[in-house]
C-alpha cells in the first residue's frame, strides 16, 4: 500500500464511532438534510431562481435515481449505518462496478439539487458540509469494511469513492 492510500485508512480509523453501528454519523446526516430544508430561501433574481430550480429538480431526481440504484444493488446487505450488516456481504456489482458509496454520492447530489431548487445559499453552504460529513462517513465505514471483508482493499484499489474515475 502506497502512503498516499494508507493516509484515508488512518483517517478513517482515527474517527469516531459515534455509536455501537454508528448511529450518530446517520443522525448527523439527518440533522444536516433537514437544515438545508428549512433554511431560508435568498433573494436570487427571478432569471437565476428560475435556473436554479430546473437544475436542481433535474439533481433531485438524478440523486433519487442513484440513491434507488444503490439500494437495489445492496439488497438485504442495505443499512444506514457505518457498520456493516452481521452475514452481510460484499457488494461489487450494479453502481458499486464504479464507485464505493453510491447512496451516499446520491445523498450529496438530493442536497445540492434541493439546495437549488430552494434558492438558498445558506442550504447550499450546508450542503458542502454534508458532502464533506458523507466523506469522512464514508472513510469511517471504509476500515468497518476492511476489517469484515479482507477483499475490500482490492476493491478500494480498483474503485473510486464517489466519482467514477475522479474520486
Amino acid at each position: 500500500m502506497t502512503p498516499r492510500e494508507h493516509e484515508p485508512m488512518e483517517l478513517g480509523r482515527r474517527l469516531p464511532s459515534l455509536g455501537p453501528r454508528g448511529e450518530g454519523w446517520l443522525l448527523g446526516q439527518i440533522l444536516l438534510f433537514v437544515i438545508i430544508i428549512v433554511a431560508p430561501v435568498d433573494a436570487w433574481s427571478d432569471s437565476l431562481a428560475a435556473m436554479a430550480q430546473t437544475y436542481g429538480n433535474a439533481l433531485v431526481v438524478l440523486g433519487l435515481i442513484v440513491i434507488a440504484l444503490g439500494g437495489i444493488a445492496l439488497r438485504g446487505n442495505l443499512t444506514p449505518f457505518p457498520q456493516p450488516r452481521r452475514g452481510g456481504e460484499l457488494v461489487e456489482s450494479g453502481l458499486y462496478r464504479w464507485i464505493r458509496h453510491p447512496i451516499y454520492a446520491g445523498l450529496m447530489i438530493v442536497a445540492v439539487g434541493a439546495s437549488l431548487v430552494r434558492a438558498s445559499t445558506i442550504a447550499l453552504l450546508v450542503s458542502a458540509i454534508l458532502v464533506v460529513f458523507l466523506d469522512l462517513k464514508a472513510r469511517r465505514e471504509e476500515t468497518l469494511l476492511l476489517d469484515r471483508f479482507p477483499e475490500y482493499a482490492a476493491y478500494r484499489r480498483r474503485t473510486r469513492r464517489f466519482v467514477p474515475g475522479l474520486y
